[in-house]
């Protein structure tokens, strides 16, 4: 018997056909909100004054994109976005390192403080970490966008990496420390590997999140994406650009989480092989997790090291 059959029974005729209809009618329903929204914005408007305005795809609206320096601006703006992505990326994989290894800590006199700063920035609004940062440290824009993101996520992925240590079987540990390791070799070679290998689906997820929260610098004067597409390039061209520019960001936003999410699956199949052979090699042990796979995997981090 699966794990799921368990857990509720399996769907019978009559659940299967209710389910199919309910699917059909959802996609119905999808399909006409996004008609409507779709002929709402395509329609021509009128303002107060009687002045007919033209429909958000209308090729008035979109004739901006012909402007190569258009383009460019989007590019740079762009690059610039990714810019304080990546710092803010890797400072926030950092930082949560160094933040999980004190929240597991042995000494409550290093873990207790480490727990209240991630609780405390856990809790303060990012936009709010980017003003203080840049009023009174004196930062430029961009470092205050990156010191902010680094700070805020980095806490949450290393809130993320203590759950996955702490799910691992205690075999892991007590092998590695049995083997000669010190615990903080432990934790880094054998514990670290794996709990990252299990959270890396909600690590991939609060880098997106970090990329959204990436525009907030609209806010403090760094010229990303969402400024430029918003304020620079529309006031320059005029308002009716806005819905068309709006749509350029909306796009490179959703092609760069794409891309991302799906580089976080493909990393996720070529480091979970070696799991799957592994926990497919013997019977399993206390825990669920294979006999001798914290001995092994222990054996290996040691020899390594020799």
């Amino acid at each position: 018997m699966s794990g799921s059959a368990i857990l509720f029974d399996a769907p019978g005729p009559k659940a299967r056909r209710l389910s199919r209809i309910l699917s059909v009618v959802g996609i119905v329903l999808i399909a006409a909100g996004l008609a409507w929204v779709v002929m709402t914005l395509a329609a021509p408007r009128q303002t107060s004054g009687g002045l007919e305005l033209p429909g958000m795809f209308d090729e008035s609206r979109w004739d901006i994109f012909a402007e190569p320096i258009v383009w460019r601006s989007i590019g740079e703006a762009t690059v610039r976005t990714l810019q304080a992505f990546a710092f803010g990326a890797v400072g926030a994989l950092i930082l949560g390192v160094v933040l999980s290894i004190l929240r597991t800590a042995a000494n409550p006199w290093v873990r207790i403080p480490a727990t209240v700063l991630i609780e405390f920035f856990r809790g303060m609004p990012v936009l709010l970490m980017m003003l203080f940062i840049l009023l009174v440290f004196s930062t430029g824009a961009l470092w205050a966008v990156v010191a902010a993101l680094v700070v805020y996520n980095g806490t949450l992925i290393a809130e993320a990496l203590r759950a996955g240590i702490e799910s691992l079987p205690k075999g892991q540990r007590e092998a590695g420390l049995s083997l000669g390791l010190t615990p903080l070799r432990t934790r880094l070679l054998i514990e670290f590997p794996q709990a990252f290998r299990q959270m890396l689906p909600i690590i991939v997820a609060q880098l997106v999140v970090l990329l959204k929260d990436s525009s907030l610098g609209y806010i403090v004067g760094y010229p990303e994406l969402l400024r430029t597409t918003t304020n620079y390039l529309a006031n320059f061209y005029g308002n009716r650009y806005m819905f068309s520019l709006f749509f350029v960001a909306l796009a490179i936003y959703l092609t760069i989480n794409l891309l991302l999410s799906w580089f976080a699956r493909w990393l996720s199949r070529r480091t979970g092989s070696g799991s799957r052979r592994l926990g497919a090699a013997g019977p399993a042990g206390a825990g669920g997790a294979p006999l001798g796979a914290g001995e092994d995997t222990a054996s290996a981090a040691a020899s390594s090291n020799l």
